[in-house]
């Protein structure tokens, strides 16, 4: 869709497209339109914009810049968060990171900090997320209308029976099954004892 050109294709593969998540702590130590914020601890879902901001810090592409962790609360750095819109959508390509510095004067005020957080483990539990044939199922049900994409090869069916009852007498009839044709001459007598 993306590859046709057309902007009403382009917007629907947008909405469409794989969004990754990311969560951390953060310490807001300056929010001038939100004052009240200043000096607490929050939990923060951020995108893939952020994050390659992140991973740049920590990994930087040049060898005259020095690697940071921006996590580290006496070597870290502090995060400015810049967002604007751009063709109506936010954007955080201004964000940048301060210098290093320690996050607070004190280990005891820097203590207070690192108990006050909240816990991510949530966020990565297996019982969080659906197994790769659900999502499949899922997936396929949404583009095709289908409920499963499994094979007859993939299921597992239960032991097959000769013995078939049949539906006008309630009397049980051997199948011969050598080669089709007995299986489909079968299933022909059932369709002329229902007429």
């Amino acid at each position: 869709m993306w590859k046709t050109g057309i902007e009403a294709d382009k917007e629907s593969a947008r909405k469409r497209k794989r969004k990754l998540s990311y969560y951390s702590n953060i310490f807001v130590v300056s929010d001038p339109k939100h004052p009240e914020n200043e000096g607490k601890v929050f939990l923060f879902k951020f995108g893939k914009k952020i994050f390659d901001k992140i991973t740049e810090a920590m990994n930087p592409a040049f060898e005259d810049e020095k690697a940071v962790n921006p996590f580290d609360f006496w070597e870290g750095a502090n995060f400015k968060l810049k967002i604007r819109k751009v063709d109506g959508y936010w954007n955080y390509d201004k964000s940048e990171f301060e210098p290093v510095s320690k996050l607070k004067d004190t280990d005891d005020e820097i203590n207070k900090i690192w108990q006050s957080q909240y816990a991510l483990k949530a966020f990565i539990d297996p019982s969080n997320f659906k197994s790769y044939d659900e999502l499949k199922e899922k997936l396929n049900k949404t583009l095709t209308g289908q409920r499963s994409t499994e094979s007859v090869e993939d299921i597992d069916l239960p032991p097959v029976s000769n013995d078939i009852p049949t539906s006008s007498n309630n009397s049980v009839e051997k199948v011969e099954s050598s080669n089709g044709s007995d299986d489909l001459s079968y299933f022909s007598k059932l369709a002329e004892d229902d007429s």
